[in-house]
């Protein structure tokens, strides 16, 4: 009888998992299953240069169907996860919910945006963790800028060009980074509009940023975005952003359109709708073979799950790109060796270092203990994710555009309409002309 695996989840470690799993099995050994909302896997340390314009945004996105032909990929929300039945409750996106039964599972779900009850933020704030949200972002500086160029009320020209973004990790200070350097060089093409103008905050509730680079080079990161006019507040918290007015609990106060909330991540919800074992911080608990304590046929690996690092005893793999997808090769030997009745292997990983983008021309890393800055660190950036984004057709495709953006200008143009594509439509069907 054919064996059913189930892959909750199409990011990081149910892509290279489900991929490894359909060159490593034959045809009638397994019938793998990708439950995912969407239909393709984000590479996600390639979000901030979608979003300043470096990468187009459709190539920094992997299309599961075409990559797991021998796969199964549905696509809708997996709600509850029950190991004692084997079954998970899945809901497709139009259509009845259903319930889908697995011999091995493997949960892969993530994680999402750490929110706080913070008045005004649910209402004006927005992430940093999809392709869709840096797009957003990218129009949404861009429009700003417009509506600055193009107002002579000074209230809404401040509030305009003012930009908050709460969070200095990897997210934060790589996005911030990004939008203003994109944001300087537009503003060129707006002659009313100097970089003086424009206020960036990064509002950091710990004394650092940065913690994964090391603090040396921490230190200098925050140097460098100072010198940029990007206005650091460590040890600040965000007290409020009803609508749109930013008060911060050193007492600052501004208006701003734009507020990107990047502090912290948190396991997908779907992990504790089941009977999964779950730690303290709302993970799975796994153990180093990468299968869920207490349950030999379920598997788990990523931000959603608790992986003892067997190089650091007592402690945890941190939730990054980096452990992903080298969990996802581990995990699917393990599913392979399961089949075929050989003995796991534990998964053991020493981190190698980090890496980001600070703008154009302009990174930080820190790699087995070397330091490097500025363009050399920012080479070794897109050299290192370049290797790692799936599919030759995707390398290629990004290195293209890097290509191209050596010999033509950024485009600078604000195409807010993509979040609201209906409306030109809906102003023509009331019978007037635009």
């Amino acid at each position: 009888m054919t064996t059913r695996i189930l892959i909750v989840g199409g990011g990081y470690v149910g892509m290279y998992t489900a991929l490894r799993l359909q060159r490593a099995l034959r045809r009638d050994e397994a019938l793998i299953t990708v439950i995912d909302a969407d239909s393709y896997m984000t590479y996600q340390p390639f979000l901030p240069e979608a979003a300043a314009g470096n990468l187009e945004p459709r190539h920094v996105i992997v299309p599961l169907r075409r990559v797991l032909r021998r796969c199964r990929v549905i696509n809708g929300w997996v709600t509850r996860i029950d190991t004692a039945s084997r079954t998970v409750d899945f809901e497709p996106r139009p259509g009845e919910a259903r319930r889908i039964g697995y011999d091995l599972l493997v949960v892969a779900v993530g994680s999402i945006s750490r929110t706080l009850p913070i008045p005004g933020l649910a209402e004006c704030g927005i992430g940093f963790k999809t392709v869709e949200e840096a797009i957003h972002l990218r129009n949404q500086v861009l429009a700003q800028l417009d509506l600055a160029a193009s107002t002579d009320d000074q209230a809404t020209r401040r509030r305009a060009l003012t930009f908050a973004f709460v969070g200095a990790g990897y997210a934060g200070v790589e996005a911030i980074a990004e939008l203003e350097d994109m944001a300087t060089y537009a503003c060129r093409y707006f002659p009313s509009i100097e970089r003086s103008d424009m206020s960036w905050y990064l509002i950091e509730a710990t004394g650092r940023i940065l913690p994964e680079v090391g603090p040396e080079m921490g230190r200098w990161t925050l140097e460098q975005l100072r010198a940029r006019g990007i206005d650091v507040r460590l040890g600040t918290r965000l007290n409020s952003a009803e609508n749109g007015h930013v008060e911060l609990d050193d007492g600052t106060s501004f208006d701003t359109a734009t507020l990107v909330w990047t502090a912290g991540v948190k396991p997908h919800p779907v992990v504790g709708s089941g009977d999964l074992p779950l730690d303290e911080k709302g993970r799975v608990k796994a153990t180093a073979e990468l299968t869920v304590e207490g349950h030999e046929d379920v598997f788990c690996a990523g931000d959603s799950a608790a992986v003892p690092d067997l190089t650091r005893p007592g402690e945890f793999c941190a939730p990054n790109a980096q452990h992903a997808v080298r969990q996802a090769k581990v995990l699917a030997g393990n599913v392979v060796a399961t089949l075929r009745g050989r003995p796991r292997v534990p998964y053991r990983h020493a981190y190698a270092g980090s890496v980001a983008s600070l703008g154009l021309h302009k990174g930080v890393a820190q790699i087995y203990g070397r330091k490097l800055r500025g363009p050399l660190a920012w080479f070794v950036h897109r050299t290192y994710h370049l290797s790692r984004i799936p599919t030759f057709n995707r390398k290629v495709r990004v290195l293209v555009d890097w290509t191209l953006a050596l010999f033509f200008p950024r485009e600078t143009a604000a195409l807010g309409a993509l979040s609201d594509p209906r409306r030109e439509f809906e102003y023509a069907a009331r019978g007037r002309s635009s």
